[in-house]
């Protein structure tokens, strides 16, 4: 079966199984249950479409599936945008893999870079592909405690490095994402060597990363709070939100907002004076 066609079942049949039929609407099918969620008969019937093609879709057996089918599914499944945007990702037609080679070095937008600047009284982060560091600037790295350097992976900081864990309060939450994001973004770049090679590399460092991952959750770069424990600051609470040019879906601004008169608030003007904010460049030379 083709890895694209194995992923759109996988992500079937993950959905199908959390899904009760008293949730769908409908009352059970006779017969004995080996599992809470969906049987394939009941999601086909649920989509107006017939069990046997429904059952070569989930097995990988059916090359192509249309638009139309591919919204019935995830109206059955109910499925919330993003998880139907990663459906349609993981049936668009199964594309050549690109040759082996070096890949381009992904450069910051010029336009975001000028909003960061902009944004200097709070913590920005410019990630591009594979969640990339692009560029930061200086209050999220005092923030954050860490360099960020232009080329790092968030994501591998984000679950591999115990100081993260120590300076994100509610971790679990942002690790969570954190996976659930680079899920998405197999769908998009199926191909990506390098994403695939990150996302290796993190499972089988990390049991509890490989326990999230095999859930199929997706998540896009949503607006979530994120809690940090700052040695000198205190407990500092942001709004996070990511800001997408049109022309560049593959680079996004991660902006770290505040609530005005807040004690984070108060906080960033002492940070952004702290001499233990790190001396990294913010563009790769």
């Amino acid at each position: 079966m083709p890895p694209d066609r194995a992923a759109l079942g996988a992500f079937l049949r993950s959905r199908r199984s959390n899904l009760t039929p008293a949730q769908a609407g409908i009352a059970p099918f006779p017969g004995p249950r080996r599992v809470p969620g969906l049987r394939r008969e009941e999601l086909a019937v649920l989509a107006g479409l017939s069990p046997d093609y429904y059952s070569r879709v989930e097995q990988g057996r059916q090359a192509n599936v249309s638009t139309e089918v591919l919204d019935a599914l995830a109206r059955a499944l109910r499925l919330n945008e993003i998880e139907r945007s990663h459906l349609h990702d993981l049936a668009a037609p199964v594309r050549e893999r690109k040759a082996s080679g070096p890949e381009a070095q992904q450069r910051p937008d010029p336009g975001l870079l000028r909003v960061m600047a902009m944004l200097d009284h709070v913590p920005v982060l410019l990630l591009g592909v594979r969640s990339e560091v692009l560029a930061s600037n200086a209050l999220l790295r005092a923030v954050l405690g860490h360099p960020m350097p232009p080329g790092s992976v968030l994501a591998r900081w984000v679950l591999l490095d115990p100081a993260a864990r120590e300076r994100l309060a509610n971790w679990e939450v942002i690790a969570r994402n954190t996976v659930g994001a680079m899920r998405r973004e197999t769908g998009r770049r199926p191909h990506d060597r390098k994403l695939r090679a990150a996302i290796d590399e993190i499972l089988a460092a990390d049991a509890q990363a490989a326990e999230w991952w095999a859930d199929q959750r997706v998540v896009d770069h949503a607006s979530l709070v994120k809690h940090i424990h700052h040695p000198v600051a205190g407990d500092l609470t942001f709004g996070i939100e990511a800001v997408t040019a049109p022309h560049d879906p593959d680079q996004v601004l991660v902006v770290y907002t505040v609530e005005p008169d807040s004690h984070t608030a108060r906080a960033l003007p002492l940070l952004a004076s702290w001499q233990l904010t790190l001396a990294t460049p913010e563009v790769p030379i």
